[in-house]
């Protein structure tokens, strides 16, 4: 699956037009990773235990996505997004969406 946060793909043609797509998760913190993540706010820097929570949230909205586009017969993404906003307290959604296109 091609995804791209473009209009086109490069050197591909767009034949065909599948439609929106979209994949989410929500994520909540770990208790265990606030109070670490709790002490490194003390001292500084990156908060590395969010950093492989949201990335690990990313891949599962990507994953989701691909598979939403798959359903409908596409080969590509493109004009890819992600978002993410707060649904309630200690939890946020992650978002992927894009258009489903068949390139050749």
């Amino acid at each position: 699956m091609i995804i791209v946060t473009t209009e086109t793909v490069h050197g591909k043609e767009i034949k065909e037009l599948k439609g929106f797509v979209r994949g989410s998760t929500i994520q909540s913190k770990h208790v265990g990773k606030d109070i670490l993540a709790g002490l490194k706010t003390l001292v500084g820097g990156e908060i590395k235990e969010y950093t492989e929570m949201m990335e690990q949230a990313r891949q599962i909205a990507i994953g989701r996505m691909v598979e939403d586009a798959k359903q409908k017969g596409a080969n590509a993404i493109v004009t890819v997004r992600l978002e993410t906003s707060a649904v309630m307290q200690n939890a946020s959604e992650i978002i992927a969406y894009g258009t489903a296109v068949y390139v050749e």
